[in-house]
């Protein structure tokens, strides 16, 4: 059975939406070794401009998982080659973020088939908190065998 087409540009699409906790923080403390006191000491936090410990950066990119969107059976093939963001506005303990989608751009590079995607997390409020973007190479069945390393 051959998977269904990828959407094409301009297409949008979005993830679950998830509701972020003192275990979410501290599960991402504990895998990274990120232990800055930003993230979890609510007195340190308090008197920082924020007010609260924030989300760590890096947990809010991986919600941007392709994987875990609308989209996830349409990305055989599709490995990650570049990702980037900023972060708009702070996150904390409670905020429920979702992250949305839109395909911007594929393109060949000679035989080699690239796909942009826009990323972006939206709070409960309808907030931006962070914008981005993926970039993946796209393999074929062929390509995924004979061509492995670039």
């Amino acid at each position: 059975m051959s998977r269904p087409p990828f959407p094409p540009e301009g297409s949008q699409f979005t993830g679950p939406s998830k509701t972020l906790n003192d275990a979410h923080f501290l599960l991402f403390s504990g895998v990274t070794g990120d232990v800055h006191p930003s993230h979890y000491d609510v007195e340190y936090a308090r008197k920082t401009r924020f007010g609260k410990p924030l989300a760590h950066g890096l947990l809010l990119a991986s919600l941007t998982a392709l994987g875990a969107s609308e989209a996830r059976e349409r990305v055989d093939g599709f490995v990650l080659a570049e990702q980037g963001c900023r972060f708009v506005r702070p996150v904390v303990v409670g905020d429920t973020l979702q992250p949305h989608f839109v395909v911007e751009r594929r393109w060949k590079e000679g035989h080699r088939e690239f796909c942009r995607v826009g990323t972006s997390l939206r709070n409960q409020r309808g907030e931006t908190v962070l914008e981005g973007f993926h970039v993946y190479r796209v393999l074929s069945g062929e390509d995924g065998k004979a061509d492995r390393h670039g």
